[in-house]
C-alpha cells in the first residue's frame, strides 16, 4: 500500500531535421557548413498535421501513467482534485487558448482535490501550447523542434543550452521508456517462471534488444517510424476503448471482490474528495502526474519533416491536447465512480445484513472491507496498480496499450534527440560537436547522431536505476517549456515589427504565467534537480556567451535591447545634469578607427565602460561617392570595433571639406543626454607642409568646438598617428602572398596531377617567399626610402599601439595653468582609475610667484584633498613667466620663418598687397602684439623638457587662440613649439563648465 508507482517522465519526442538554408528566409542566415537543401524537393518525405503532429502527441501524452498510475492518483487526490492535476499540468505544458484557460480555471475552482490535480497538469500544457503555436506561426519553422524555436527567440545564448540538456533528456527518455517496457515483460515471464537469468538482467538483456529493433526502424527512415508509430497508436486506442466497455459490463463476484461495481452514485460522491496517505500530498501526487502531460513537442520537434509547420503544429498540438485531457478526465472519472480505494480481494468479506454497514460505500454496496483499515490491503484505487486490466472487458489489451505507449514513447525520443542535435550541431553554437550534424539520404537523417543517441540509451538501460536521474530529466523537459513560454512573452514585450503570429489566440501576460508555473513545478518536483538544472543551463550560457557564436537570428533579445536603451535614454532627458554626474562623452576623429589605434586606445582609456565614446570620419568628395564610402564603412568599422573589443561607436558624414563635416558631427552626434561634450583631436603633424587651406580648417575646427561648448583634447605623439600607409602595405603584402601561394599550389597541382590544393607546405613556402620581394614593391608604391622605410614604420606601429599596453610605474604630469572647469585635471586622474595606468602616480604642476610658492602648494592641495584627488607631488613654478633662452627663441623664429609677411620692411603699398595675396601669413603686429603669449609657449616648452621629459605621458593646458585675432599659422606654431620632442602630450581646454565638485 506504501509503494509509489514507478516513476517515469512520458515525455516530449523531439524530432527535427535542421532546417534547410534557402537563402535568408525567416531572418536565418545560413550556417557554413550546414545542410543543403535537396536538389529534388520531391524526393523528401513530408508529413501532414495528423501523422506528423495529432498522432505523435497522443502517443506521447498517453503513456504508461494512464494504465498503471491514474488510477493511483484518483484514490489519493480522489476526482475532484484529480481533474484539478490533469488541466493544471495541460495549461503549463500547451495553453490551448485563452478560452480553454479560462474554462480550465473556471473548473479548477469548482472541483475537489482530486480535480484539482488533473487541471494542474492541464492548465501547465496548455499555457506552452499557446505559446508554441504563436512562435510557430511567426514565421518559417525549420529543424530542430523546441531547440529551433528558443534559440530563434532569446537567441543562441539559452537555445544553445536548452537544445544540449534536452537532446539528452530525450536521450535518457529513451533508456526510461524501453526499461518501463522491459519491466512489463519480465513480469510476465517471472509469472510464467520463463526468466531467463535474474529479473534485473533480464531486465537489461531485454532493454538491449529493445533499442537494437527501435534503432532499426529509426535508421530505415521516417516514413517506416512514422508507419509504426499509427500501428501503436491503434493498439493504445483499442485498450482505452476496451477500458471504457469495461465499465459497462457487469461485473463478477471476483471483481467485486476487487473493489469494481460499475457505475455507483454513493462510490462517486466517496471518491470525490482527498483521502492523502503514506505522506502524499497535492503536490507529491501532481508531481508524479506530471510527466504525462509532456509530449505536447513531439509534433513540433519534427518542424524540419512536416510539410507546413505554420499550420500543422498549432493545429495538431492543440487537438492531441483536447482529446488527451478529455480522455484522462474521463477515465479519472469512470474509475472513480466504478472503484472502491481499497479491496481484499476475498470473495468471502461481504455482509448479509445493513445494520453491519461502516457507511462505507462497499458497505452499502455489502462488502467489508474495513480490515483494509488496520493491514495493507492489495486491491482498490489505493494498492493496485492493474486497476484498468482489472476494469477492462479483456486485459491483456490493457497489456498491449502499455506496450504501445512505451515503446511509441521509446521510438520517438530516439527520433527526437537526434533530430535537434544535428539542428544544434549544424548551428555550430558548439564546435567540438559539429561532427554529429551530418546527415545521410534524402532526408538528411542523422545517423552519426542515432548511433550516439543509442549509447547513451543502451548505457541507462545497463544502469536499470532511473530513480535519481529522472527528476533531472523532467526538470530539464520543464525548464524547455518554460522557456518556450518565455520566448512568446519576451517577443510580445519587445514590440519587434516582426513579431506577427497568425495564431492570435495568446496573451503575453498568460505566457508569463506559464513561464512562473513551469519554475514553480520544477521545483515542486524535485528542488535539488530544479536547481541542478537552473545550474546546467546558466553554464551552457555563460559558455556561449564567451565564445560569441557568429549568428544574427533577430532574436526578442536583440529587440529588448534596443527597447531598454530607448527606455534608458527617454528617462535620462528627464534628469537634469549635475557635476557630479559629469562624465567626457567624447567624439574621436580617427577617419577610419584603426588608422589612429593610439588616438582611440588613450580616448577608451579613460571612456570604456564608463562613458560615451564615437569613433568619427569625414568623407570629402563627390556626393554620390561619398554617401558610397558612407553607407559601405558603416557596418564594417563597426564590427571592426566589437571584433578588436573597442567599446565605441562609429559615426560618419559627408562634408565639402573637414571643417564643415566635424561642424555637422559636434550638431547631430548623440541622443538626449547621451551627446558627446568633448572632441579629441590628433595634432597635425603635417602642418608645415600642407595647404593653408587645411590649416584654416584644423583651427577653424578648433574654435567650432569651442563655439558648441565642447571640451577639447589635442593629443600629440612624436611619431605621429596615422598608420593608414602602413596598413596599406600590410593589405598589399598579404594579397601578393596569396597570389604567391596560390601559383605554387597550381605548380604543384601540375607536379601530382591531382585536383586541388594538395598541402599547406606550398602555401608556406609562397608566404615566405613573398615576404622576402614584398617590402621593395611597396616601398616603391608608396615612395618609401628603402633605407628607412622599415625603421620608420616599426617606430610608428610601436607607437601606435604603446597605449594598449601596461603603463607601468610612472608619473602623469599635469601642467594646470588655466582653471578650465577641471577638465584638465579630471582626465589624467581618470587615467589613474584604469588597470592599465594604475601603477602611474600623478603629479601636477601649477604657475606662482617665487615669493609664494609654500602657500600656493598648500592651496593646491587643500584644493586637491576637496576634490579627493590624490597626487603624487605638487610643485609651483615661479619661473614660468620668464622669458624663453635665446636658442629656444631662435628655434622658434626658425619654425615661423617660412609665414611670416615681413611687411614692415617693405613699403606701405608692397605690404598691402602682400597682405591681400597671403592672408594666412603672420604679420609683423600679430606677432608683436602675442609676444608675451608666444614667449609663454617657448618657455613652457623649455620647462617641460626639464621637468616632464621622463613622464609616461604629459598632460598640459592648451593655449587659447582669439578667433580672428590670432592668425592659424602662429596657434600652429604656438602647439608645436609647446609640445616638440616630448613624450606624448595631450593638451586639454574645458569649455569652463565646472566638471569637478567638492560635495558629496
Amino acid at each position: 500500500m506504501g509503494r509509489r508507482p514507478w516513476i517515469s517522465s512520458t515525455k516530449t519526442d523531439i524530432l527535427s531535421v535542421p532546417g534547410t538554408v534557402d537563402g535568408v528566409a525567416n531572418g536565418d542566415g545560413a550556417q557554413e557548413g550546414g545542410r543543403k537543401p535537396s536538389e529534388n524537393k520531391d524526393e523528401l518525405v513530408r508529413f501532414g498535421w495528423i501523422k506528423g503532429v495529432l498522432v505523435r502527441c497522443m502517443l506521447n501524452i498517453w503513456g504508461v501513467m494512464l494504465f498503471i498510475r491514474l488510477s493511483w492518483i484518483v484514490g489519493q487526490a480522489g476526482i475532484g482534485l484529480g481533474i484539478v492535476i490533469i488541466l493544471l499540468a495541460t495549461v503549463v505544458t500547451s495553453i490551448t487558448g485563452l478560452s480553454t484557460s479560462a474554462i480550465s480555471t473556471n473548473g479548477c475552482v469548482r472541483g475537489g482535490l482530486g480535480v484539482i490535480v488533473i487541471c494542474l497538469s492541464t492548465v501547465v500544457t496548455v499555457l506552452t501550447g499557446i505559446s508554441m503555436s504563436a512562435i510557430c506561426t511567426n514565421g518559417v519553422v525549420r529543424g530542430g523542434g523546441a531547440y529551433y524555436l528558443i534559440s530563434r527567440s532569446l537567441g543562441p545564448e539559452f537555445g544553445g543550452s536548452i537544445g544540449l540538456i534536452f537532446s539528452f533528456a530525450n536521450a535518457v527518455a529513451v533508456a526510461m521508456y524501453v526499461v518501463g517496457f522491459s519491466e512489463t515483460v519480465v513480469d510476465i515471464l517471472k509469472d510464467n517462471n520463463a526468466l531467463m537469468v535474474d529479473p534485473m538482467s533480464d531486465i537489461r538483456i531485454v532493454g538491449c534488444i529493445t533499442v537494437v529493433v527501435l534503432l532499426g526502424i529509426t535508421v530505415a527512415g521516417m516514413e517506416w517510424e512514422t508507419k509504426a508509430q499509427v500501428i501503436l497508436l491503434i493498439i493504445l486506442l483499442i485498450g482505452i476503448v476496451n477500458f471504457f466497455i469495461g465499465t459497462v459490463i457487469p461485473s463478477t463476484i471476483d471483481k467485486r471482490s476487487k473493489g469494481f461495481f460499475n457505475y455507483q452514485a454513493n462510490l462517486f460522491a466517496e471518491n470525490f474528495g482527498p483521502s492523502f496517505r503514506d505522506g502524499e500530498g497535492f503536490f507529491s501526487v501532481f508531481a508524479i502526474f506530471f510527466p504525462a502531460a509532456t509530449g505536447i513537442l513531439a509534433g513540433a520537434n519534427i518542424s524540419g519533416d512536416l510539410k507546413d509547420p505554420q499550420v500543422a503544429i498549432p493545429k495538431g498540438t492543440m487537438l492531441a491536447i483536447f482529446i488527451t485531457t478529455l480522455t484522462y478526465i474521463g477515465v479519472a472519472i469512470c474509475i472513480g465512480a466504478t472503484v472502491v480505494r481499497d479491496a481484499t480481494g476475498s470473495i468471502n468479506d461481504t455482509i448479509s445484513s445493513s445494520l453491519r454497514c461502516n457507511g462505507s460505500a462497499a458497505c452499502i454496496l455489502g462488502y467489508d472491507f474495513s480490515v483494509c483499515n488496520t493491514q495493507s490491503c492489495r486491491f482498490g484505487l489505493m494498492n493496485n496498480f492493474q486497476v484498468m486490466s482489472m476494469v477492462s472487458g479483456f486485459g491483456p489489451l490493457i497489456t498491449a496499450g502499455i506496450f504501445s505507449a512505451t515503446l511509441s514513447s521509446a521510438l520517438a525520443s530516439l527520433v527526437s534527440a537526434p533530430k535537434i542535435f544535428q539542428a544544434l550541431c549544424n548551428d555550430n553554437i558548439y564546435k567540438g560537436l559539429y561532427f554529429f550534424g551530418k546527415g545521410y539520404g534524402k532526408n538528411s537523417e542523422p545517423i552519426r547522431s542515432y548511433i550516439l543517441t543509442f549509447f547513451i540509451a543502451v548505457a541507462f538501460i545497463l544502469i536499470a536505476e532511473l530513480n535519481t536521474i529522472a527528476p533531472v530529466i523532467s526538470n530539464f523537459f520543464l525548464a524547455s517549456y518554460a522557456l518556450i513560454n518565455f520566448s512568446c512573452f519576451h517577443a510580445s514585450y519587445s514590440k519587434t515589427p516582426g513579431w506577427r503570429p497568425a495564431f492570435r489566440f495568446y496573451n503575453m501576460w498568460v505566457s508569463l504565467l506559464g513561464t512562473v508555473l513551469c519554475c514553480a513545478v520544477m521545483f515542486v518536483i524535485n528542488w535539488w534537480a530544479a536547481v541542478i538544472t537552473v545550474a546546467i543551463i546558466l553554464f551552457l550560457n555563460i559558455y556561449v556567451i564567451y565564445n560569441k557564436p557568429e549568428v544574427n537570428w533577430g532574436s526578442s533579445a536583440q529587440a529588448m535591447s534596443y527597447v531598454t536603451a530607448l527606455q534608458d535614454a527617454l528617462s535620462l532627458t528627464g534628469v537634469n545634469d549635475h557635476i557630479k554626474n559629469f562624465r567626457p562623452q567624447c567624439i574621436v576623429l580617427t577617419g577610419s578607427p584603426m588608422t589612429r589605434p593610439a588616438l582611440l586606445d588613450l580616448t577608451l582609456s579613460f571612456t570604456k565602460n564608463f562613458s560615451l565614446c564615437i569613433c568619427s570620419q569625414v568623407f570629402m568628395g563627390p556626393r554620390k561617392q561619398t554617401v558610397s564610402d558612407i553607407n559601405l564603412s558603416m557596418d564594417k568599422y563597426q564590427q571592426w570595433l566589437a571584433k578588436n573589443k573597442k567599446k565605441a561607436f562609429y559615426a560618419a558624414v559627408a562634408g565639402d571639406n573637414l571643417r564643415d563635416g566635424v561642424k555637422c558631427l559636434l550638431q547631430a552626434s548623440g541622443l538626449g543626454r547621451m551627446k558627446p561634450n568633448t572632441l579629441v583631436i590628433g595634432y597635425k603633424k603635417d602642418w608645415c607642409t600642407a595647404s593653408s587651406q587645411d590649416i584654416e580648417n584644423y583651427v577653424g575646427i578648433l574654435h567650432d568646438a569651442f563655439d558648441f561648448e565642447y571640451g577639447l583634447i589635442i593629443l600629440r605623439i612624436s611619431q605621429g598617428l596615422d598608420i593608414s600607409r602602413i596598413l596599406q602595405i600590410q593589405e598589399l603584402q598579404r594579397k601578393e602572398q596569396e597570389k604567391l601561394a596560390l601559383e605554387a599550389a597550381k605548380r604543384d597541382e601540375q607536379e601530382d596531377g591531382k585536383r586541388g590544393i594538395r598541402s599547406l607546405k606550398f602555401l608556406n613556402k609562397a608566404v615566405k617567399y613573398s615576404s622576402n620581394t614584398l617590402a621593395v614593391n611597396a616601398q616603391k608604391d608608396f615612395k618609401i626610402s628603402t633605407v628607412h622605410a622599415a625603421d620608420f614604420n616599426q617606430h610608428l606601429l610601436e607607437a601606435s599601439t604603446q597605449f594598449q599596453k601596461n603603463q607601468g610605474k610612472g608619473t602623469i604630469d599635469v601642467w594646470w595653468l588655466f582653471d578650465d572647469g577641471g577638465l584638465t585635471i579630471l582626465i589624467p586622474y581618470l587615467l589613474t582609475t584604469r588597470k592599465k595606468w594604475c601603477g602611474c602616480k600623478l603629479r601636477i604642476f601649477i604657475g606662482g610667484k617665487l615669493d609664494s610658492i609654500n602657500e600656493e602648494k598648500r592651496a593646491m592641495a587643500a584644493l586637491l584633498g576637496k576634490f579627493r584627488i590624490q597626487c603624487a607631488d605638487i610643485k609651483v613654478i615661479g619661473d614660468i613667466n620668464m622669458k624663453p633662452s635665446k636658442a629656444s627663441w631662435k628655434t622658434f623664429e626658425e619654425l615661423i620663418e617660412p609665414y611670416q609677411l615681413h611687411e614692415g620692411s617693405k613699403d606701405p603699398a608692397t605690404a598691402e598687397i602682400l597682405q591681400k595675396e597671403y592672408p594666412w601669413k603672420i604679420t609683423d603686429a600679430e606677432l608683436e602684439r602675442f609676444k608675451d603669449k608666444t614667449y609663454r609657449q617657448v618657455r613652457l616648452n623649455e620647462l617641460l623638457q626639464e621637468n616632464s621629459r621622463s613622464a609616461n605621458i604629459i598632460v598640459v593646458s592648451l593655449p587659447i587662440a582669439r578667433k580672428e585675432a590670432v592668425s592659424s599659422y602662429l596657434y600652429m606654431a604656438w602647439l608645436e613649439i609647446l609640445s616638440r620632442n616630448l613624450p606624448p602630450v595631450i593638451m586639454i581646454r574645458g569649455n569652463q563648465k565646472n566638471v569637478l565638485t567638492f560635495y558629496s
